[in-house]
């Protein structure tokens, strides 16, 4: 950190375990906006949250779009009242379509045990009615 109140990008690239072209991004499409000193971009205790934030929404599923609406509710001034009655809202939604999700591809699971239970169930069979060919496998160079 350069200093108490202030934050270099590869003190927060490091500190998130992402990189810094990630934290530029952020910056070019408005999620964050750092002061500058010359060609240092220099960030704030409340940049360091709006990415931390932005992390989070990542971790769980959301849209860069989605994070933002929620971070840009951000007032504690007030309690963050609307900030997390939208976050749960969007968690809620965010796990229905998780849990739909799982669901397809527990369904897609059993069919792919259920396909490959009848190629290997066809196979034996081939294998069992195929002629003997003296031991040597054909189609095999």
């Amino acid at each position: 950190m350069t200093d108490s109140m202030a934050f270099s990008i590869g003190d927060l690239a490091r500190e998130f375990d992402i990189t810094t072209r990630t934290i530029r991004h952020y910056e070019d499409i408005g999620l964050l906006k750092p002061q500058r000193s010359g060609q240092t971009r220099i960030y704030s205790p409340e940049d360091r949250t709006r990415l931390r934030l932005i992390l989070r929404g990542k971790r769980l599923g959301f849209s860069l779009e989605e994070s933002r609406a929620i971070v840009d509710l951000y007032d504690p001034s007030h309690g963050n009242v609307e900030q997390l009655q939208t976050l749960t809202e969007h968690i809620q939604q965010q796990r229905e379509k998780v849990t739909r999700q799982l669901r397809d591809i527990n369904k897609m699971i059993k069919s792919l045990d259920e396909a490959e239970a009848a190629c290997r169930k066809a196979l034996k069979k081939a294998r069992k009615n195929a002629p003997k060919s003296g031991g040597k496998k054909s189609g095999k160079k």
